[in-house]
């Protein structure tokens, strides 16, 4: 969405906690409607959408095919009379039984319940969800968002981001599942399927190429269709075909010349003709850009006003410049959609979000998402029993954790952790969460003498490292909506900090609160690094836990970290000398369009590291553990894979096996692609046989000049470890199409 300054009114959102246990769990009524023809469940959702259809007026189906107002996003917009204050809303149509359409920002949970007094659960950014590598846990995100826009009276999702890692200074990466089409289509997919199953409408967005911020509302993306169609376009495919999503959600950029929400090939040719898909395409807020050419070039909805679908849309009908039947397309696949998700069979009741429960479920997925990317001589885990001393310093760690900015910000509850005042959350403006570190750290060590330095003055840091046990260096990096990041370090000199605290204790932890990979120049200095990535209302917890072993570590990275920003495709940001900073946010006009070829093509993330010959950070997959794993017994069954993992060590842990695919020659990809992977649980000792079939649809090319998928015939190389840099065993096996 735009980035627009604004301001909540503040709310003791606390006082949530205060409602009756009775309203936990508890799954919403079901509300019998037996007052039209279209109500029998027995029928399809496409006949029941035609039966509504047959009865809709001329002004009736131009009412759903665009947003009413802005509401709390716009200051001085009205709030239509029964919307719910969220970003989006479509009006309801009583006569015909059909209900409003309530839609709320909520990539990591409900965005802006502050502003109705209410509480919302912050997960963990959907970049630390892809590191767990765990569908399960991509479900159940799913589900604690779903279940809460119930609580709180809204219908639809607009979350679901799914726009690959092609830049990682991008401020959005932490609301996106990283850098690879099959890691990143599935999990979205699954947290898409987990959100419906709550009876609200998902979304998966921003469709498509919407891989950076700067000049979002103008650059171009120049790519050829097979590089789109294997990468960012096959993650969306893989995703909308598992989770059958209400709405895909068109993006601002450009896209071989044409805008995403007018974009005839990406809308008409490959996602409703190739994918059959049956929902709507909604656009994001204001990038529609006309009326004719929007409406026959697939986009089904305006967001979140008419200026295109509004009069100018009637108008054009009234011409013959759009169809009639293009018209009832698009109503058609809204309320076919409606019917499906169940949003007309069991209608919202507002009731109270549990958050007890959201903090549970936010916790266990910030302990399966944290990666493990150092661990010198053992460093971690820290013994209780052992450690007198303990030093943290930084990243507000006294008091909470850090989230994403922009429309994935979650409101606090009780107000921003770290302002004395509670007010409430301003665009732009850091957010802490009220789940401290240092206090988590003091009940798993009661005997230890824990301080805290805010780490603002590198002097004092190292003087309170210094004769600690252990200093733990928590570094913050605050990634929003509406703007890039200018390089990969750190910010405001954390990359110092670190080293003098290094300097001065050889056992020096860093605890990473980022919204996506960073530079690490002290790497050689410090004996242990987290990435713990904006790790959600239960993260200090979590970072504990992990810290003292009370979890073991199993998140395994879905993307690339870089040594420096010259080992990346685009050394110096896309568009980033042209920009205008204060474009979206009522400063100079925005440039003309900025062509942004994308060099690496096909070889996006890991795969552009051995193109290139060049050595990453962290490779794609990595991610150690307190225990170790040996692979072992491997053949090849035709097109099925075999091989046994087992657990060496003395205790208990998870591992995601990962499957690489080396293709033919013939096929023209001299690199790795993921192909596979299963997480496995094993106690101390354990071995599991995994048997995986590869998926011809993941490992297939697609033909340009015969606009088709096709399997290369020949000899494919397999490989199978803990990370892409990480092969224990290889193979090949001989497969033809």
């Amino acid at each position: 969405m735009p980035l627009r300054p604004r301001t909540l009114i503040s709310a003791a959102v606390v006082t949530v906690f205060s409602f009756t246990a009775l309203s936990y769990g508890q799954k919403p009524k079901e509300t019998r409607r037996v007052s039209h023809p279209w109500d029998d469940r027995a029928l399809s959702p496409d006949r029941r959408a035609d039966m509504v259809l047959e009865q809709m007026s001329l002004e009736e189906k131009l009412q759903m095919v665009h947003g009413i107002g802005w509401g709390v996003l716009r200051p001085g917009a009205p709030y239509p009379a029964d919307s719910n204050h969220g970003a989006g809303f479509v009006p309801s149509i009583p006569r015909l039984g059909i209900p409003k359409i309530d839609l709320a920002d909520s990539a990591v949970g409900v965005r802006m319940s502050a502003f109705d007094g209410r509480y919302s659960t912050l997960l963990p950014s959907v970049l630390a969800l892809a590191s767990t590598w765990d569908l399960d846990a991509a479900h159940l995100y799913g589900e604690v968002i779903g279940r809460e826009l119930r609580a709180q009276g809204y219908n639809m999702s607009i979350g679901g981001g799914m726009d690959l890692t092609r830049e990682p200074r991008n401020g959005r990466n932490f609301e996106y599942a990283g850098e690879d089409p099959i890691l990143a289509g599935n999990i979205v997919g699954r947290l898409a399927m987990g959100v419906q199953s709550q009876h609200v409408m998902g979304d998966i967005k921003h469709y498509a190429f919407n891989d950076q911020e700067t000049l979002r509302n103008s650059i171009n993306i120049v790519i050829d269709k097979r590089a789109a169609r294997e990468t960012d376009l096959l993650a969306f495919q893989i995703a909308i075909k598992m989770a059958e999503p209400a709405g895909v959600m068109c993006s601002y950029n450009k896209v071989n010349g044409d805008w995403a929400c007018e974009n005839d090939y990406l809308l008409n040719q490959v996602l409703k003709k190739d994918w059959g898909f049956k929902g709507w395409v909604l656009s994001d807020w204001e990038a529609t850009h006309s009326t004719v050419k929007a409406a026959n070039g697939g986009l089904d909805q305006e967001m979140p006003g008419e200026d295109y679908f509004g009069p100018k849309l009637k108008a054009a009908i009234t011409a013959g410049q759009v169809s009639m039947d293009r018209l009832n397309d698009m109503n058609h696949r809204i309320l076919r959609s409606m019917f499906a998700a169940g949003v007309i069979d069991y209608p919202v009741q507002r009731s109270v979000v549990d958050p007890f429960k959201g903090r549970e479920d936010a916790q266990h997925i910030a302990e399966e998402s944290i990666v493990l990317l150092k661990n010198q001589n053992s460093q971690l885990p820290l013994s209780a029993a052992k450690v007198r001393r303990i030093a943290l310093i930084g990243g507000h760690a006294d008091v909470g954790v850090l989230s994403g900015g922009g429309s994935a910000q979650v409101d606090a509850p009780g107000g921003n952790a770290i302002d004395p005042e509670h007010g409430g959350t301003v665009w732009g403006k850091p957010v802490y969460f009220p789940s401290s570190p240092m206090k988590a750290i003091r009940n798993l060590a009661p005997e230890a003498e824990v301080t805290y330095t805010a780490g603002d003055n590198t002097e004092a840091a190292a003087s309170a490292a210094r004769g600690a046990d252990v200093a733990i260096v928590f570094a913050t990096q605050f990634m929003s909506e509406g703007a890039d990041a200018a390089s990969l370090s750190l910010p405001e000199n954390q990359d110092s900090l670190i080293s003098a605290v290094a300097n001065a204790n050889p056992h020096t932890v860093v605890v990473l609160e980022t919204g996506g990979p960073v530079s690490m120049p002290w790497l050689d200095k410090v004996s242990g690094i987290l990435a713990a990535w904006y790790p959600g209302i239960g993260g200090g917890e979590a970072i504990a836990d992990l810290l003292f072993g009370q979890a073991n570590p199993s998140g395994k990275l879905p993307i690339s970290f870089a040594k420096s920003a010259s080992d990346l495709p685009e050394p110096v940001i896309g568009g980033w000398a042209e920009r205008h900073p204060n474009s979206d946010n009522g400063g100079p006009p925005r440039p003309p369009s900025v062509d942004l070829h994308y060099k690496e093509g096909l070889a996006i993330g890991y795969r552009w590291y051995q193109v290139s010959n060049r050595q990453p950070l962290f490779a794609f997959g990595h991610g150690l553990s307190y225990t170790d794993f040996r692979y072992s017994k491997f053949h090849v069954d035709g097109s099925t894979v075999h091989f046994v993992v087992t657990n060496t060590g003395k205790i208990a842990g998870a591992e995601v096996a990962q499957v690489y695919v080396r293709l033919p020659q013939a096929a023209g990809e001299p690199f790795q692609r993921l192909a596979g992977w299963e997480r496995l649980q094993l106690g101390p000792g354990e071995s599991h046989t995994v048997t995986l079939k590869l998926n011809p649809a993941w490992i297939s090319i697609f033909d340009e000049q015969h606009d088709r998928w096709q399997l290369v015939p020949g000899d494919y190389g397999i490989e199978v470890g803990g990370a892409s840099d990480a092969i224990s065993l290889k193979g090949t096996a001989h497969l033809s199409e």
